[in-house]
């Protein structure tokens, strides 16, 4: 009798029974979705690791470490560290330091369901980054992640290869030597400015951390845009607060759908977005436009992009980029060319300012090489102190503090077998700071050790890797040197500086390692 009102109701209305059930369906379908997700995958991958002998935290139900990490941030970022100290891992990195104090370096944390297992072995990192069987891939990024930047950092495969071929022409070293006029250009227009601000007695205080990233966007815009730099200079600032607050979504971000749900940030994260493409599509579609009427030039990395890009595909888009291609590749020179650089000379002076044994070291050889005239490029590459100091201060503050990467099949790595469906963690700052390689003063700031080159400055060759490795290492590695190179330079040429009082040591991550609390520097007129 009970299936007479369900009986009836499919011979009034079929399609309504039929809806019914396809809901039922549905339901049941994203119920057992759920509980693989959330349940028996992590599950079966805790009990993996845990029989190769690896130790790690306990899976808690959909957030796994998260809430632990952030509770942990704050209060790691309520404390400076003193001045001087290069060990800084606790606090900019305290859940993973933890974990590693508790459960030996090769341990394991969870992002949500999935486990992260931190790699320590170079020679591990080294495998992992050459990728020679093509396993170990990029881990898939979240919508909200993309929107900062989804170019060739974060492709696989072909499309990868192809992205990769079409840009290395822009960063070819004679390019990037041709662009050595701009960064000059740059640094005079930073410098002038400081000068200006000045008291009579030629000295002043100056948060270096925006001024460097106005330099670094100053570049960007310019060397990539060309005469469009003013527009281009309004996207970096857009991804600056696009970085900020992709690092709040990061707490709830591994929840399925969240980035659907409108949310204030997430709303204006999309604004962000719109905003930043309608400004590169306007510039693109001119360049193209005007490459194709033999009106344009090549002397920006726009240009170089086009032009390669024109060459590579000969009419055929399946063998090119596409206009959003191109979009995402340019949103990427902005992100990874203005931090990078910004992040690495604001470092460079704060532990300058505390060692200035070495900043004089530094400005003799300047002006030993240059006086007070304008580097060329030839030179800059031959100055041997400035560059043991800007590798000494990639290693203990490496603009990007972590890599990681993703098994897609089961792999043996180390002598442990990685199930499908892992993260590696391949901590740049933990290598870096590691004794056991670079000596009992591993976090002490000694620029003498890059003497003799990279190879010979640890017992590990691939210990040290600050833009990455293998055939994914950063395609800007060169510009972003040589761009901190002249800047640096031209810094010494003109001014001492030390560390204001009212400096407060705190580096801590937005996506790259940033001073907390600015880097306020006292400079004086030379």
């Amino acid at each position: 009798m009970a299936t007479r009102p369900l009986l009836l109701l499919w011979v009034a209305s079929p399609p309504l029974a039929l809806a019914g059930a396809a809901a039922a369906v549905a339901l049941l379908w994203l119920a057992a979705w759920t509980l693989k997700w959330a349940w028996w995958t992590p599950r079966r991958l805790d009990r993996a690791l845990r029989a190769q002998g690896l130790k790690g935290t306990r899976y808690r139900l959909f957030t796994g470490d998260v809430r632990e990490n952030a509770r942990l941030n704050r209060e790691a970022r309520a404390k400076p560290l003193p001045l001087g100290c290069h060990d800084i891992i606790p606090r900019v990195l305290p859940m993973l330091h933890n974990v590693v104090k508790e459960n030996g370096a090769l341990s394991f944390t969870w992002f949500g369901p999935t486990p992260r297992v931190i790699i320590p072995e170079p020679e591990s990192v080294r495998e992992v980054l050459s990728n020679k069987f093509g396993h170990f891939g990029k881990p898939r990024f979240s919508r909200a992640t993309k929107l900062l930047a989804d170019g060739v950092a974060n492709h696989e495969g072909e499309k990868w290869a192809r992205h990769r071929r079409i840009l290395n022409p822009a960063f070819h070293q004679e390019k990037i030597k041709r662009m050595l006029p701009v960064f000059a250009t740059c640094c005079i227009d930073m410098i002038n400015r400081w000068e200006n601000s000045m008291s009579s007695k030629g000295s002043s205080e100056v948060d270096v951390w925006p001024e460097f990233q106005n330099l670094t966007g100053d570049v960007i815009s310019r060397t990539a845009f060309g005469s469009n730099y003013q527009e281009g200079r309004r996207i970096f600032q857009l991804q600056g607060e696009l970085a900020e607050r992709l690092i709040q979504s990061f707490q709830t971000i591994f929840i399925p759908g969240y980035w659907f749900l409108p949310t204030k940030n997430n709303k204006r994260m999309r604004e962000i977005d719109w905003e930043i493409r309608k400004i590169l599509r306007g510039i693109i579609g001119k360049r193209v436009k005007a490459f194709k009427n033999g009106e344009s030039n090549n002397d920006d990395l726009l240009g170089l992009l086009v032009e390669s890009n024109m060459r590579e595909s000969n009419g055929n888009v399946k063998l090119g980029m596409t206009t959003e291609d191109m979009i995402e590749e340019c949103k990427l020179f902005y992100f990874a060319g203005m931090e990078t650089t910004s992040v690495l000379l604001t470092w460079t002076l704060i532990v300058l300012s505390m060692h200035p044994e070495w900043q004089e070291k530094a400005r003799e050889e300047v002006l030993n090489h240059f006086g007070r005239a304008r580097p060329d490029f030839d030179s800059v590459n031959r100055l041997k102190i400035v560059t043991m100091i800007l590798y000494e201060v990639l290693r203990l503050y490496p603009p990007l503090i972590l890599l990681s990467r993703r098994t897609y099949k089961e792999m043996v790595l180390g002598g442990i077998k990685y199930p499908s469906g892992v993260n590696l963690i391949l901590p740049i700052i933990f290598i870096h700071h590691d004794p056991t390689i670079w000596g009992e003063d591993a976090s002490e700031f000694n620029p003498q050790r890059f003497a003799d080159g990279i190879s010979n400055a640890s017992k590990h060759q691939a210990a040290f890797f600050p833009f990455g490795g293998g055939p994914r290492i950063c395609i800007g590695q060169s510009f972003a040197l040589l761009e901190a190179k002249m800047a640096l330079i031209m810094i010494l040429q003109r001014f001492s500086f030390e560390l204001s009082p009212s400096y407060i040591h705190a580096p801590y991550t937005v996506i790259t390692l940033h001073p907390q609390h600015g880097a306020q520097i006292r400079m004086k007129k030379l």
